[in-house]
């Protein structure tokens, strides 16, 4: 498969630190390989994502698949934030662009709690 052109080489990381259950939880996602396309309308992103809070951390790796073609594009991901010694599962809209993948938005269940 054959880097797409115009988009950031390896190496973007954002960091955002939310208030989850009133705890900051640190969340940072890194893109670590060229993105590439699988098909005309699929960009595949290789990542990777740590979660930390009261000293406790999770580390996740993979790619993640966004529409190709787009100024932005979103994607759902979940994380269990019992590895971080809290309950509940965090539901997060995570947006792609210009090589960088964020944190758009985070709902926290149980509850439907709007963290971001």
């Amino acid at each position: 498969m054959a880097p797409l052109r115009g988009i950031a080489a390896a190496g973007g990381c954002s960091q955002e630190t939310l208030a989850v259950q009133n705890t900051p939880v640190t969340i940072v996602y890194c893109v670590v390989g060229m993105p590439h396309r699988d098909g005309p309308a699929e960009v595949v992103v290789p990542f990777t994502a740590r979660f930390s809070a009261r000293g406790a951390s999770a580390m996740r790796a993979g790619s993640l698949h966004f529409l190709a073609d787009e100024g932005v594009s979103r994607v759902l991901s979940t994380v269990d934030l019992g590895a971080l010694n809290l309950a509940g599962t965090l539901h997060l809209t995570l947006a792609y662009s210009r090589g960088l993948i964020r944190v758009e938005g985070a709902l926290l269940t149980p509850g439907a709690i709007t963290i971001k």
